[in-house]
């Protein structure tokens, strides 16, 4: 029975989302564009597709030649309307991955509000010298017209298999991707086929115009959460893995490359600790008193703000900055697949920087 009332409520959930597509698209509402290029970073799924690695990389690609902003919902705050992200915020407050790319950025402008129309005229008033905007996850925020729309997907859940939500995980429609201009697969495995890889194009059905890449998290180091200091745990530690994102178990299998995981917490996206969560932890290590907790970039920066952190927890906890390989083929090297995306990129805004904003999205 609860699956009949998932696949009604999907159904008609889907009918939804096709309407108001409609009214975009045949321009009944118009979307905004801006006298500046925005960068719209997203995807049709709900759960974790690696927009916030990918939102890093083309921040840190175009931070030395563009004055670069971020805009995001800041989901699961408190809070609501527009702010200005700073690095001593609470991620109640701002948003856990908003606070993530803050800190990691701290010299660039992060704004968070859920309508992003108004949030960037605001933000282009108060930081008038920002002539880029990258966009946090509003491929579905039809009001503004991106002029680069980057979706990501997930290898793990193939989106031309799956349904709307709460059936699936699709909170967009299919032909939606029309609108992306570069497809950028995640979570890619290390061993990967150049046949699989145009197996996974030929499900989008895309456009000639619409280029596609393969990318699978690259671990770049470890530090502490407390204190932010690199460390250098030994291979094959004993380890409590720890993660409340998207894909848990993506995470949970990287770390068991490398060390041993001796128990695995996963919780759910954008999770709040609570007084539990710290007691579950206190178990879990007098369990494996000998082992380190790991955790995620996103889980560090909630963790770290926790004032009544037993220092026996807090001593012994980890997380792991992730970034992005691209996948190889035959023919060309991770390096190579990684400066034809970056040159993708710099093309895209030179054009822009042409007058050629004439696309639509």
């Amino acid at each position: 029975m609860f699956l009949f009332l998932q696949k009604i409520a999907a159904i008609l959930y889907g009918f939804a989302i096709r309407v108001r597509n409609m009214i975009y698209d045949t321009n009944i509402i118009e979307g905004v564009k801006f006298n500046i290029p925005v960068i719209c970073i997203g995807n049709i799924t709900a759960g974790g597709t690696g927009k916030t690695p990918m939102v890093e990389f083309v921040t840190s690609h175009f931070m030395n030649t563009r004055s670069v902003a971020i805009i995001s919902r800041g989901y699961g705050r408190t809070t609501s309307g527009y702010r200005v992200v700073t690095p001593f915020d609470n991620a109640s407050d701002v948003g856990d991955e908003p606070l993530q790319i803050k800190c990691k950025f701290p010299d660039i402008p992060v704004v968070v509000c859920e309508r992003r129309v108004e949030g960037i005229e605001r933000l282009l008033k108060e930081f008038p010298n920002v002539d880029m905007v990258i966009m946090d996850d509003g491929f579905q925020h039809r009001r503004v017209k991106p002029y680069l729309n980057i979706v990501m997907i997930d290898y793990t859940r193939p989106v031309d298999k799956d349904h709307y939500i709460p059936y699936g995980q699709l909170r967009d429609s299919l032909d939606s991707l029309e609108r992306a201009h570069i497809f950028v697969f995640t979570k890619c495995p290390k061993s990967f086929l150049q046949l699989q890889q145009n197996l996974l194009i030929a499900s989008l059905n895309k456009k000639p115009s619409q280029v596609a890449f393969f990318t699978r998290p690259q671990y770049l180091d470890t530090r502490a959460v407390v204190g932010n200091s690199p460390v250098a745990l030994p291979v094959r530690s004993n380890v409590i893995a720890l993660a409340g994102i998207g894909n848990n178990e993506v995470f949970f299998s990287g770390l068991a490359e490398r060390y041993n995981v001796v128990e695995s917490i996963g919780l759910d996206d954008h999770h709040k600790y609570s007084a539990n969560d710290i007691q579950q932890l206190t178990n879990a290590l007098e369990k494996h008193p000998d082992a380190f907790i790991i955790t995620t970039e996103k889980d560090a920066v909630k963790l770290c703000n926790i004032a009544d952190m037993p220092i026996h927890l807090s001593s012994r906890m980890f997380y792991e900055t992730v970034g992005m390989e691209f996948a190889s083929n035959p023919s060309t090297t991770s390096q190579q697949m990684e400066n034809t995306f970056r040159q993708l990129l710099d093309n895209e805004i030179k054009k822009f920087n042409d007058g050629a904003y004439i696309r639509g999205c």
